[in-house]
């Protein structure tokens, strides 16, 4: 059984995401201990608001040199997804920095509402056994900041514009649909992330 760790970034989604690892018979306590998460088999960085409220939370408890060291499979979900890359334009948040790339704003366009709320259709960008199973799936997505297509992109989605929905970067890895809330597409990444080897 995966020795599984949500760290404690503040997110307002820490509840259900541990309810979601519960239902797949998975107790994930929330720690801010940095001697629990670098303990972990497996870490998760939930995340619901904003970035630079998530980081100074971080800074507060002393992760931020704690998490960019990890060695473990990571995930960063939403907020905490976003805030592995190096900067979020909200609020003009310098974040972890594990993907060099910039998150931006959405732009609007006609037809096209922001914040990007609902369900949407996932392509598969590149092979990965985190992304297996989720090829054409449907995801939950609550965000108005996302992250752009890479080599380091596995799913893409589409909201007016393409961009990233699920990246791996070494034993780092990001969501920016919430499995919580995105039934047995959300089931199957959560069972994938925990069947990756640290």
């Amino acid at each position: 059984m995966p020795n599984v760790i949500l760290v404690d970034s503040g997110g307002s989604n820490l509840g259900s995401v541990q309810a979601a690892l519960e239902r797949l018979g998975v107790n994930a306590p929330v720690s801010g201990d940095p001697e629990r998460i670098q303990a972990a088999s497996h870490v998760i960085l939930p995340g619901v608001g904003a970035a630079a409220v998530a980081m100074r939370r971080l800074r507060e408890q002393g992760l931020v040199e704690v998490i960019q060291d990890l060695r473990q499979p990571v995930l960063g979900v939403c907020v905490g997804m976003q805030i592995l890359y190096a900067y979020s334009e909200e609020s003009n948040t310098p974040c972890l920095g594990v993907f060099p790339e910039t998150v931006r704003r959405l732009d609007p366009s006609p037809g096209v509402r922001i914040p990007h709320m609902g369900w949407n259709r996932l392509t598969v960008c590149n092979e990965h056994p985190l992304a297996q199973g989720l090829q054409g799936a449907h995801a939950y997505f609550v965000h108005s900041f996302a992250a752009p297509v890479t080599d380091s992109t596995l799913l893409s989605v589409d909201h007016g514009q393409s961009f990233a929905a699920l990246v791996v970067r070494g034993n780092y890895h990001g969501a920016q649909f919430h499995p919580e809330r995105s039934a047995s597409a959300g089931a199957r990444l959560l069972e994938n992330f925990l069947g990756l080897e640290g």
